[in-house]
């Protein structure tokens, strides 16, 4: 069988076919093949997870019959040079952690004729890698075919944090939302879902320490997570090579502990003037001048350390406002007794405690980035800081030698540009406009970094979404394809091997093809375009 001499391609030049996101390196040839009946198989394995994926991709690959839409006039079936006769899945290590330093690297090839053959050195590798390959077939007049082959890539994550934040707390979301939403970051290759799961306006977690919690602070029987609920998630997101990473914010965002505990709570819905006490209603702070409150603090950590299996937990800190304790009675109380004493130090000293519990515990803290730069505490060297507040927060924080995960509001934070939510305000949020999907990927986290040692500060990108104004009957349109974004640039780089830095117009043709992917597999992601644009690949450019 004569093959056309197979040419490197690397990320942008890759012309041929419609993956999101890019792999890292690509050889392709120039012909047809057929996909035939034969399906993915792992031999014999002792892995549930690979074994779970084997018999989810088939399904997929079964059922789907994606024609991209620039192809929509081609009706026949293409002629073929060959047959893929399935695909063979390899795995070096049984070991199943999952974690930072997970392997997620996988070698995928598919021949002309005959079996196409995965490997990785872990399942979680190869669930990237059977991803990959649905994304290469396609349908055309009933007839599902690979273009390009012989196909080579070899492939793995720049960051190896990609994460999605969402917050369960402000309007509730289902467990089959949450599944959807973790099905959909398997499809894209993101890896962390960060659940932001308790704040000031709900409870809706179990709790068995402080059950009340629970009863006094969830929006209703019907609107709660138990312990079974949350390990059904974890086990959800693992089985798709998902993290889950709780945020418990503290001490801020905490009234609805007030529900229950009204003595470990300063300034609990102050109405009016919430707002000199609050980002948003309701006010309310755990009290730091409060032993209570800081034992209260550490027993919520050491419950959900142990559910959420995760070595990273995150402590919230975020937005935590100082005329609060200033005019709490307590507070004051304390420090007239305690003259060395002030509201700083007292938040030093809280924070010094609850970091101290995850070391114990040996967990990894995670940060908003208010604890490092808007408080006297200095957190350990360990700490991973997530930066909101300033792209140039980024910068500051391995400049100090940290870790940091960039989640800048200005390009990442998907509840913008929406309005105002406040009933009598008809203005904008505070940080519309609206984030496209082209905003979240012209972003770059390593921008102003030239140390290459501090680059390698940066472990992960994660986009968020506060739910003020969404729930689960909007969260898909809310999430997708805008996600998609942060996962392709966080997964392959912006930047291909010859220096190149790939633009929004040069991928939206393949984000299209995603959408509709999407949309194909249950995913109810927003259109980019009209579909006419979809149809018919660079005609919707602003000239130059």
């Amino acid at each position: 069988m004569k093959v056309a001499l197979a040419t490197l391609l690397t990320l942008s030049s890759v012309l041929g076919h419609s993956l999101w996101p890019l792999p890292i390196t690509y050889t392709g040839g120039n012909c047809t093949t057929a996909v035939g009946n034969v399906p993915i198989s792992a031999g014999y394995t002792t892995s549930q997870i690979l074994a779970d994926a084997v018999g989810r991709y088939n399904a997929i690959i079964d059922k789907e019959k994606f024609t991209p839409p620039a192809d929509y006039k081609i009706k026949e079936a293409p002629s073929t040079s060959g047959t893929v006769a399935g695909l063979s899945v390899t795995v070096n290590s049984s070991d199943e952690t999952l974690n930072l330093d997970t392997d997620e690297s996988y070698t995928l090839h598919v021949p002309v004729d005959g079996q196409a053959t995965l490997h990785s050195e872990t399942v979680f590798g190869a669930l990237r890698g059977l991803e990959t390959y649905s994304q290469l077939i396609l349908s055309y007049g009933g007839k599902k075919v690979i273009r390009e082959t012989p196909i080579h890539i070899k492939d793995s994550p720049l960051l190896h944090h990609r994460g999605l934040m969402l917050d369960t707390a402000r309007n509730y979301y289902p467990l089959s939302a949450l599944k959807r939403t973790l099905d959909a970051m398997s499809y894209n290759k993101a890896n962390v879902f960060h659940w932001h799961i308790v704040d000031a306006q709900s409870w809706p977690v179990q709790s068995n320490k402080y059950p009340e919690l629970q009863a006094k602070g969830a929006y209703g029987p019907d609107m709660q997570y138990s312990y079974a609920d949350v390990e059904e998630i974890i086990q959800y997101g693992k089985a798709r090579g998902i993290r889950v990473i709780p945020e418990f914010d503290m001490p801020g965002h905490s009234y609805i502990v007030h529900e229950s505990h009204p003595e470990l709570v300063s300034c609990p819905n102050v109405q009016p003037g919430w707002d000199k006490r609050a980002a948003e209603p309701p006010s309310g702070q755990l009290n730091i001048a409060k032993t209570a409150a800081t034992e209260f603090a550490k027993n919520i950590i050491d419950e959900y350390a142990a559910l959420f299996t995760d070595d990273m937990f995150h402590l919230g800190g975020d937005e935590v406002n100082r005329q609060c304790w200033e005019e709490d009675p307590d507070v004051q109380k304390y420090i007239k007794s305690h003259p060395n004493s002030t509201v700083e130090t007292l938040l030093s000293d809280f924070y010094t405690n609850v970091h101290g519990e995850l070391e114990r515990l040996n967990k990894t803290a995670l940060s908003w980035e208010e604890t490092l730069f808007h408080s006297e505490y200095v957190p350990p060297k360990s700490t991973i800081i997530q930066t909101w507040i300033d792209q140039e927060s980024i910068p500051k924080t391995v400049a100090k030698g940290y870790r940091s995960i960039a989640s800048p509001a200005s390009a990442y934070y998907l509840d913008c540009g929406h309005g105002a939510w406040l009933s009598n305000f008809d203005g904008n949020s505070w940080c519309d406009p609206y984030k496209s999907w082209m905003h979240i990927y012209n972003f770059d986290p390593f921008a102003n970094i030239t140390d290459s040692a501090e680059k390698k500060l940066v472990v992960g990108a994660e986009v968020a979404l506060w739910s003020e104004q969404s729930d689960e009957t909007s969260i898909d349109n809310y999430l997708w394809p805008r996600v998609s974004a942060m996962a392709e640039t966080s997964w392959a780089g912006k930047v291909d091997s010859s220096g190149h830095v790939r633009t929004t117009a040069e991928v939206a043709q393949r984000l299209h093809d995603q959408r509709f992917r999407l949309v194909g597999r249950g995913i109810m992601a927003e259109p980019l375009q009209p579909l006419w644009c979809a149809r018919n690949p660079g005609n919707c450019l602003l000239p130059s």
